[in-house]
Order: C-alpha cells, then structure tokens, then sequence
C-alpha cells in the first residue's frame, strides 16, 4: 500500500523544482500586495462599529456562504450553479493544501508522506468528483451569461453610451471564468497523462476522470506532455492568484467580511450623527467620511445586478441604479486610493470640480441619481453580499440638504414640516378635525390613561382621500371594545421620511417633540396605521430614549382575533383580492402574515402576485420621492405595480394597509385608465364590511 501515491514533481530536475517555487513565492507577494492595498484604503475609511459578537458574526457569514442562501434566493438555477462552482472549488483548495503541506512540510520533517495508500484512494476520489461539479457550475454559468439576462446588462440609465465604457466588466467577467474552467480542465489532463504514463497502476481507477482521460490520450509522447502540461496548469494557477485582489475574484475573500460585518438592521436604524461628525458636516463629502464597511462594500460587488432589476427607481427610468452607485463609487475608491483594478470601467465626462475639491455628491454621484432613490431597500434585500446601498445614499443626501440642493417641492415639505410639524403646512390644531365627524369621542393620550396610543401620522390625519380611512380604523376600534387614544395636535411627523431625505437635524427636532408629548401622555403600548411611523418609532426611536412597544394595526387586529375579542360576521368570498406589502411593514420589519391572516378570515379569494413579502415592488412614494415632480419618469412605478396586478385573471380588489400606498394607488389607477377594472382598498374597509 506504500506504492499506492504519486509523485508531486514527476521527473523534474532540481533547477525546475527551485523555479517553480520562486515563481510561486513571487505570485504569492504580488496577491498579498494587492490586498495589503486594500487593507490600506478601508482603514482610511471611518468607523462603523462592527467588532461586536466577532464570533456570532463569523459563525453567521459561515452559514450563508456555505448555504449560499442569498444566492438560491429567487435565482434556484444561479444558486445551483454557483453552490458548485463553491463547493467545488473549496475542496479543490483544500486537496492543493494538503498535497502542499504533505510535499513541503510532513515528508519533509518526518519522513513521512500522508497522501498514500487508503488514504490517497479516497482523496483521488473526491478530488475528481470535486472536479467535476466545479466544471458543471462554470459551465452552467458561462451558459446563463449566453443567454443575457437583463440582470447582466451593464447599461446605465444615467448616462449615454458614449460617457462610460465598461469592455473591462466583460472581459473580467469572461477572464474569471476562463481561468477557473482551464485550471480545472488542465487538471484532469494533467492526471490522465501521469496515470498514462505509469502505465495505468490499478489503484488509479479512485481517479475515475482522470483515468478515462489516460485511456484517451493514451498513445501520445505522455511523459513530455505530462511536463508541459504541468508547468502550464502551474503557470496558470499562478496567474490566478496573481489575479485575485486586481479583479472580479477578489469576492471570493472580500464578500465572507463584507457578510460578517453587515448588520441585519442598518438600513431599519440608521446610525446617529456625532458631533465630532457634525463639526465636519452632517454627510458625505470625501471618501475618508465613508466607513471601512461602506469602502468594502464597493469592492464586494460582484455585478451580479440583482439590486439593478429590483430596483423600482430604475424601472421607471430614473437615472438610478444601486449597482452602478456603488460601482462609481468604487471606481472613484481605486482611483483617488491608488488601489489597482486590472478590468474596470472608464467614464468619458469625468468629475467636476467644486473649489478645487470633488465632493461625491454632486460631483462622483449625480445629484439627480441620489434623488431617484424610494429608499424602499430593494437594493439591501436583493444583495447576497451583504452591501448596505441605502447608508451610503442617505448619507450622501445630507450633504446635498445642507447646499440646499434639492427640488423646491421637497424644500417646501421639508419647511412644512419644520413650522408645522407635518408636509401639508396645516395648522396643528387641524390634526384631528378628522374625528368631527364621529359619534363618538376618542381619548386624549395626553390626558386620560389609555391601554394603546394610536400613532396616527401626516397622510391618515390631513389627507382628504386617506382620512375616510382614518375614520373607520376608529369606528372599528371603537366597536371592538378597545381601550385607545391619540395626541390631537401633540403629535407630529414620526420624522421616517424626512431621515431618510437626509434633513438629520430636523428629523431629531421632530423625535425629541414626540418623545416628550410622549412622555406627559399615560399609555402601555403604540399602534399605528402607517408603516413608516412603525419603522422608525420602532427602530430609531430607542437611541433617543423611547422604548416603547409598536404594533402595526393589522398585527394587533390579528392579536385580538386569537384572543376571540374580534370576530367577523360574513365571508367575503365573493371577492378576488390581491395584497401589496408596504416596504416599510414587509422588507423593513418583516411583518407580512398579520395582513394575509385577516384576508384569509375574512373569506377572500387572494391571489399574490409575482412579487410579494420580502420581495414586494415600492409604490413610489417612500424617501421623500412623494414630495418629488415624477413627470420625467418613463413610468411611475405604482402604475407598474397595478399592471402587475392585473396580470391576475379576475383580480377586483387591490389590497393596501398603509395610507401612502393607498394615496399613490389610487391614483395610480385613474392614471393608467383601470378604474373600470380594479378598485384600491385598504384592508380595514373589507374588515368594516365583514364586520
């Protein structure tokens, strides 16, 4: 069983051996150059924060890169295929460090070779059957790239195909490829000439690729192929290492610590600005204002386009995609860091100068591109690495609110709610004129002790066509028995939107109003009907001192329905229905059953449509996008979500639970001419005539 092995440099000379070595060492510096340079650039970066729970995080990026479940998700075909490229190439790695430690160190100290006898069969085996799966995923990937899916299309939406040139992409793209599928195939060649060559030693057939590849080339001058062919496999493995840290491969190491430093929550609770920070200015202006983390996200997009066809600012033809953000971003990362990038993108136009001194907002990223943005985190939910597109966008808008440059619309919402407390520049007085038309009055939180206080929000409390809304979601309340009540004119904008604008100062103006009528009220928990009042009440709120527990009103109508408190009298069966999820209710916080579970009491027929959940498209209006001129769009996008509704056979209803959407829906319909076809509800009317 001792004869059961191999030799590692069969019939070279010492000279070749040497060389290959000092060929070897010097590929090997040139790779950890390359990412010693990056090393340098994301500690220029500013901290984020991340180094808590380091074990947690690492067992956590372990689990996803393993699964490759942010691969599988919605793509099963670019899941398989890349789980084999992963797997694959993981144990063909594996397999060359130990053969490497077994050669350089174990035979060498003691005498002693590991890859022989049983032990050598089972390592052929896995070797080959690694091989080959490897092959299989990069032939499954090559196939799909053919076939130009439009997530793979490096066309930009914001400039014309004379200001950029991006052959770099597709030659990285075809180099990575090419490179691993040679390094495999010469490998199997490599061994089929060494079994020929031996003259086919039984214990080859744990080798079953390479020994059909023997019996194939069988015949030929092996021994001098054989060596040829190693050094060309070698040389090239070389090169691939060389390549790693200047190209599209550097994802390999960079995306494991781009996952383990993500947090599930950064978008949902965006970080507060220090004063150190605000001595500087509340945003982005040099790169050395982006994090170590935002810096590696640059890097760690691999142009997958997943965040580029998810999309809804891009889908309407706005000059925004989350993929060419961050790759602008990354190309002006390498150029003004001096970190190498063999295939990239040039940009014909150049940066602008603003005083001798590029700010990235403006100047690097487009102010218009930064404004398409809904913030509705499609971007951050669609990325398997685990970049946070929206920090940096948000981040880069605060520096464009403090020049001032924005649209005068959002200038006015932005005055409104600084004088008024909300975007209508209404009086406070006028915030519960809604509950006139009542029979009933409802509790002052601020004056009477109340179980739940009713978060109510701008749009429910102001907006004519949301406020019959309003009305009902209080009769229902009221007649359910439930023990609530509302702020009147203590309440102002829950202050989401305007973060999200990037206007920071007046967004703590307005948590520090709330939080203290908060205070002087007497409540145990929270409900609101607005998603984005949830969102930020829930998860922004507690840094500044409010830690009281919110519910959606859906959840909470779901809560008293299992506590037998709410019953409903008639099926509505003669109803088709489908349901849109709030960005702000089902990406952002994940609550999407409490609103299925009352349609399925409720007796509806319902129907999702393609996207759904988690993967739900924007209706438009979030970041501050509902105060924006939308003229310019190619199509709005809550016009493509009622088209995506009517895709339905039969679909009457189109089911919203959030005064926005129900805002930008309905008129979306008169829009597109489907009144005649479909009609906007919010859930909390089919409740109303089931009760």
């Amino acid at each position: 069983m001792s004869e059961v092995t191999r030799e590692i440099f069969r019939n070279f000379p010492i000279w070749m051996q040497i060389a290959f070595y000092v060929v070897g060492l010097t590929t090997s510096a040139f790779f950890v150059f390359g990412f010693w340079l990056r090393y340098k650039k994301y500690s220029k970066g500013s901290p984020a924060g991340r180094f808590n729970n380091i074990s947690a995080r690492f067992f956590k990026a372990l689990g996803v890169m393993a699964s490759n479940k942010t691969i599988y998700k919605r793509d099963t075909y670019a899941g398989t295929a890349h789980w084999l490229i992963f797997w694959g190439f993981i144990v063909l790695f594996i397999g060359t460090v130990i053969v490497a430690v077994d050669h350089d160190f174990i035979e060498l100290v003691f005498d002693y070779r590991l890859l022989q006898g049983t032990f050598y069969k089972w390592f052929s085996l896995f070797m080959d059957v690694a091989g080959v799966l490897f092959i299989i995923g990069l032939l499954m990937m090559m196939f799909r790239r053919s076939s130009k899916p439009k997530q793979l299309d490096y066309a930009r939406p914001d400039r014309t195909p004379e200001e950029y040139d991006r052959s770099g992409y597709k030659k990285d793209d075809k180099t990575f490829l090419w490179l691993l599928l040679t390094i495999a195939v010469t490998g199997f060649l490599l061994e089929g000439l060494r079994i020929a060559a031996d003259g086919f030693p039984s214990f080859e057939v744990w080798s079953p690729v390479g020994y059909i590849v023997g019996h194939l080339v069988d015949g030929l001058p092996t021994n001098t192929l054989h060596m040829y062919t190693w050094w060309f496999h070698g040389i090239i493995v070389l090169i691939f290492i060389a390549y790693i840290p200047y190209s599209k491969a550097m994802h390999m190491l960079i995306d494991f610590t781009n996952l383990m430093f993500t947090e599930d929550n950064a978008v949902q609770r965006l970080p507060l600005v220090t004063e150190e920070k605000m001595k500087k200015g509340m945003g982005y202006i040099q790169l050395e204002d982006f994090t170590w983390k935002e810096l590696m996200d640059f890097d760690s997009c691999t142009k997958c386009g997943r965040c580029h066809v998810a999309c809804p600012a891009n889908a309407s033809g706005a000059p925004l995609s989350p993929r060419d953000l961050i790759l602008d971003l990354r190309t002006y990362s390498n150029q003004e860091f001096s970190t190498k990038e063999w295939f990239g993108q040039s940009l014909t136009n150049g940066s602008k100068k603003k005083k001798d001194k590029v700010v990235v907002a403006g100047d690097v990223i487009k102010t218009e591109t930064l404004w398409a943005c809904t913030t509705c985190m499609a971007c951050v939910e669609a990325c398997p690495v685990g970049i946070e597109h929206l920090t940096s966008i948000i981040q880069m808008r605060r520096t464009l609110v403090e020049e001032g440059d924005m649209e005068d619309s959002l200038q006015d919402a932005l005055a409104n709610l600084g004088d008024y407390g909300n975007s209508f520049g209404q009086s406070e007085r006028m915030r519960a004129k809604w509950t006139k038309s009542l029979d009933f009055k409802i509790k002052d939180a601020r004056k009477e002790e109340v179980e739940y206080l009713w978060f109510v929000g701008d749009f429910a409390s102001y907006d004519a066509g949301v406020q019959r809304m309003t009305v009902k979601v209080a009769e229902i309340f009221n007649m359910i028995g439930l023990d609530y009540g509302i702020l009147y004119e203590g309440e102002k904008n829950s202050g989401n939107d305007v973060r999200r604008i990037g206007e920071e100062g007046l967004f703590e103006m307005l948590v520090e109003d709330n939080i203290a009528t908060f205070d002087d009220a007497s409540f145990k928990e929270i409900v609101t009907t607005d998603p984005h009042s949830y969102n930020t009440i829930k998860n922004e709120y507690p840094d500044f001192g409010s830690t009281y527990t919110i519910h959606h009103y859906t959840a909470l109508l779901c809560q008293l329905i299992d506590q037998g408190k709410l019953t409903f009298s008639k099926k509505l069966s003669h109803y088709k229905v489908t349901y849109h999820d709030p960005c702000y209710l089902g990406r952002y916080n994940g609550e999407t059953s409490a609103p299925r579970k009352l349609l399925e009491k409720l007796g509806v027929q319902f129907v999702e449509m393609r996207r759904c959940k988690e993967n739900s498209f924007c209706c438009g209006a979030g970041g501050g996008r509902i105060w924006m001129d939308d003229s310019k769009l190619d199509k709005r996008p809550s016009e493509m979500r009622i088209e995506e509704a009517l895709e339905i056979e039969g679909v009457n209803l189109f089911i919203v639970a959030c005064p926005k959407d129900y805002t930008m829906y309905s008129d979306a319909v008169k829009t597109s001419g489907n009144e005649e076809r479909i009609a906007v509800k919010d859930i909390i009317e089919l409740i109303e005539e089931a009760l």
